[in-house]
């Protein structure tokens, strides 16, 4: 999938396409009728299938300095993208520019005259444009004018009837059940990050760890979790069982939320490098331990169940 973080001045090859269109944060099975959709229409027509989003959130726009909310920032979001065999993402920097643009000229400047859009598909409630003026209603009349196709499609429901949406799997995940939040993600949860120098004192206790800081992602609820963990180097993802710890440490009072990942059975050396990890299952929550040795004892019982689980 190519990715353009840019609207003007696309290849021809792009142009002319089918794009779904949306924030897409989570890129859960609901998002991902919208993409699929798309995807069928461009299939039908043999023309290119694209996903236009925003970056970063409007929200985060609209009110900075709020905690991070974000289940899949940029690198997670076009990871989640591309296994739908998407052709290519448009990531529209959201500024001053785009926020202020009105709906009618976000049509007509960004869909029509730059990617000469051949049909656009949304979700039912999508809203664009200063104010958030811009509708579905709006997309389809100015459409029918330009000469552009455009779908609004429903709102999905899971098996128990509700619909799949962004806030449920936030609140899963804040509620320590990674399990639900993969079943409307059709995807365990993963938050993937440049492995950091830490106080390396896993090593000194037999747990070499990797240090993986949130940034823009949402803070799950702390504590230790199965997990799987892979390199990320651009090629098919290896995975490999392990067990992190999420949270501040108690016992050494760590400032901020950090995910601690120690894999089982690798000796590789992290720093630096780009590492992909899903949160399986929760285990415990975070716990102020009698000294290292009580520690160590328990991140063995920890790795135990972990390897249980992750069989």
């Amino acid at each position: 999938m190519r990715i353009f973080r840019h609207y003007e001045g696309l290849p021809e090859d792009y142009r002319q396409a089918v794009i779904a269109v949306g924030n897409f944060d989570g890129v859960h099975l609901g998002h991902q009728g919208v993409i699929q959709e798309a995807g069928r229409i461009a299939a039908a027509n043999n023309v290119p299938w694209g996903v236009m989003t925003f970056e970063p959130h409007p929200r985060m726009y609209f009110k900075p300095g709020q905690p991070s909310f974000r289940i899949t920032p940029l690198r997670a979001k076009s990871h989640a993208v591309g296994t739908l065999d998407v052709d290519f993402m448009v990531v529209l920097r959201f500024d001053e520019d785009l926020a202020t643009m009105a709906a009618e000229q976000f049509i007509q400047h960004v869909l029509v005259d730059n990617l000469g859009v051949y049909h656009v598909v949304c979700g039912y409630d999508f809203s664009f444009g200063k104010g958030a003026a811009g509708n579905c209603e709006l997309l389809l009349h100015m459409g029918m004018e330009a000469g552009f196709g455009m779908t609004a499609v429903g709102a999905i429901d899971d098996s128990t009837g509700k619909p799949y949406s962004s806030t449920r799997v936030r609140e899963y995940l804040a509620a320590g059940d990674p399990r639900s939040a993969a079943r409307l993600l059709d995807r365990p949860f993963e938050i993937s990050g440049r492995v950091s120098h830490g106080d390396k004192r896993g090593r000194t206790i037999g747990f070499p760890t990797a240090n993986v800081h949130l940034e823009d992602y949402m803070e799950p609820a702390r504590g230790v979790y199965a997990i799987r963990a892979a390199i990320d180097t651009g090629d098919e993802p290896v995975w490999l069982d392990g067990v992190a710890n999420l949270g501040i440490r108690p016992m050494f009072e760590t400032p901020e939320s950090v995910l601690e990942v120690y894999i089982f059975d690798f000796a590789e050396d992290l720093y630096d490098r780009h590492l992909r990890v899903q949160l399986v299952e929760y285990l415990r929550p975070e716990l102020m331990l009698d000294g290292l040795d009580a520690l160590k004892s328990q991140i063995a019982k920890d790795c135990d169940q972990a390897r249980d689980i992750l069989k």
